[in-house]
């Protein structure tokens, strides 16, 4: 049986629930948010519609800080599209994908702030670029730079190893399995 919330958090009541990020992941799930963000992304650019840029920072945030629970695209996902696939779920470690939000979640709330509170756009479509590009590595490729740069901070140890004891691996490019 696979853990989705922390053992911490079964004992520290609901809003402790609700604040956790799932430990382990399902690649699949993860793979298509990536590629929901591409194109919400990509639309934004086009468009130029600042409450797009800020929903897609919301989107970041919210997974983040609850995993898919109150992200409308990670709902969706693991709702609504993994299930419909029929797709055997590829379970790999938390902690990076939550890191890697927190990547996502930095350059889009920045491109949040200069899209509504400037109107910045060459700023905008820079930082937007970045997350599509990583976003598209990780939908079509399965790789997740967030999850490299957690590998290697853990390697050097700005990442101690008690917060991804599943993670041990990670350097080597294996996949978490439980």
């Amino acid at each position: 049986m696979v853990d989705f919330v922390s053992a911490s958090a079964h004992r520290e009541g609901p809003v402790a629930r609700l604040f956790s990020f799932p430990n382990p992941v399902n690649e699949v799930s993860a793979r298509l948010v990536a590629g929901g963000v591409v194109l919400l992304g990509v639309a934004a650019i086009v468009s130029g519609q600042s409450w797009l840029v800020a929903l897609i920072a919301y989107g970041f945030l919210a997974r983040v800080a609850t995993g898919p629970t109150l992200s409308p695209l990670g709902q969706l996902v693991t709702r609504v599209i993994t299930p419909r696939l029929h797709a055997e779920p590829r379970w790999v470690a938390g902690p990076p994908k939550r890191f890697a939000q927190a990547i996502g979640a930095t350059l889009t709330v920045a491109a949040a702030v200069l899209a509504l509170g400037f109107d910045a756009w060459t700023a905008v479509d820079v930082l937007l670029a970045l997350v599509i590009v990583a976003a598209t590595l990780e939908s079509v490729f399965a790789f997740c730079i967030g999850c490299k740069i957690f590998a290697v901070l853990m390697r050097v140890g700005v990442i101690p190893e008690e917060v991804c004891e599943r993670c041990n691996d990670l350097w080597q490019g294996a996949r978490v399995n439980s």
